[in-house]
């Protein structure tokens, strides 16, 4: 067979060798323009960004809380969030209140910015509860822990929202847009090219947002893609923007940007949060088996908080009291939390049968009633 293909010849098609970075704050503190995203961050305010240095600071707290609670055996699972602060907090402070947001499980502190408190999520890891809090109540949907799955949520529910009106008004208290979050990983999976079908499709009022971390579980994102993340929704009709995920400030003013976008009906947007997983993948994970320490050493002078930090000392007025009165916050909350958890009593047996179905089910009483019988049992044994 005839070959046409002159191998000497570069490729006819190559990917984007330096995809454009969008980045306000440099590793050192340094603010530097962002081009057309500038405008969405010019309305924060010195105390804004104290507000985002705390929160980060807090949701810090929080991890490190969550690991040592695991490995002291009050846990059955931690999912370590450091170095993914600021991606987070970004958008979560760039939502809107009817705002629908889809997580993943490592969404601690995009938790946050929705109003839920962090014992809502160690309740659900220490096995207290198979759900975690009310969807409702917060606009934040319960985590998911089957990968790639909460895409097509997220996708269905934008495609809700547009045939309810809730786009394109230009009333501000109504227009909604959903937010679809998953890891580099999980971009690999048919779920999300799934969803990205079909919110291309449908122009669904839906901003994927991908937090590439990567390391995935425990392979780098070269090995999974050719191309840069943010250009995977291409093909699809959805057309994305790398962002320093380690910036706060450019995380939220992209955010803002492509949020307003969507609301407006414009349709679905992706954001790839440019970032690094500090931690394990879960407290299950050993990430010295597969990456090096060097390259995290690397990475640990990119910090979220130590760059916001520079900039709040040496940009603004911010003195050393406030950052001591943050540090002694987020002890009081790390306090808190440790001692709410550990004052949880574990639920009843019955409960993980009254809430499967949310009607009575013959079956499911039949086995929760076997169950309860077999509980029973280790009791008479007793006496």
């Amino acid at each position: 067979m005839t070959s046409y293909i002159d191998h000497d010849q570069p490729p006819l098609f190559d990917s984007d060798p330096e995809p454009r970075m969008i980045r306000m704050l440099t590793p050192d503190g340094v603010r530097v323009p962002s081009g057309e995203y500038d405008g969405f961050a010019a309305e924060l305010g010195d105390e804004d960004l104290r507000g985002f240095y705390e929160d980060m600071v807090l949701m810090r707290r929080v991890d490190a809380e969550g690991t040592a609670l695991q490995r002291q055996g009050q846990l059955g699972l931690w999912v370590p969030l450091r170095g993914q602060e600021a991606a987070q907090i970004g958008l979560g402070r760039a939502l809107r209140p009817q705002d629908f947001v889809f997580p993943t499980y490592r969404e601690h502190a995009l938790a946050w910015t929705r109003g839920l408190q962090p014992e809502a999520i160690l309740a659900l890891l220490r096995g207290q509860t198979h759900g975690g809090w009310d969807p409702q109540e917060h606009n934040f949907h319960v985590y998911s822990i089957v990968i790639g799955s909460q895409t097509l949520h997220a996708t269905g529910y934008a495609m809700g929202v547009s045939l309810d009106g809730a786009v394109g008004t230009g009333d501000l208290e109504r227009d909604t847009a959903t937010v679809a979050c998953f890891g580099d990983g999980a971009s690999s999976q048919g779920d999300v090219s799934e969803a990205l079908t079909f919110a291309g499709a449908f122009n669904a009022p839906v901003l994927f947002f991908c937090q590439n971390n990567q390391w995935a579980i425990s392979e780098p994102t070269s090995v999974q893609t050719k191309v840069p993340l943010y250009r995977r929704g291409e093909g699809f009709g959805v057309p994305g923007v790398r962002v320093d995920g380690n910036d706060v400030l450019a995380m939220y003013a992209v955010a803002r940007a492509c949020l307003e976008s969507i609301r407006t009906g414009h349709g679905p947007l992706l954001i790839e949060a440019f970032t690094y997983r500090m931690g394990a993948h879960t407290t299950a994970d050993d990430p010295t088996k597969y990456r090096s320490e060097a390259l995290t050493e690397e990475w640990a002078a990119k910090d979220p908080i130590d760059r916001l930090r520079t900039y709040l000392e040496t940009d603004t007025d911010t003195d050393e009291a406030f950052f001591a009165e943050v540090d002694a916050k987020a002890d009081a909350f790390a306090e808190r939390i440790r001692a709410n958890t550990l004052a949880m009593d574990p639920p009843p047996a019955e409960q993980i049968f009254d809430h499967t179905y949310a009607e009575p089910h013959r079956l499911v009483e039949e086995e929760k009633a076997e169950y309860l019988a077999y509980l029973d049992s280790f009791e008479e044994a007793e006496k």
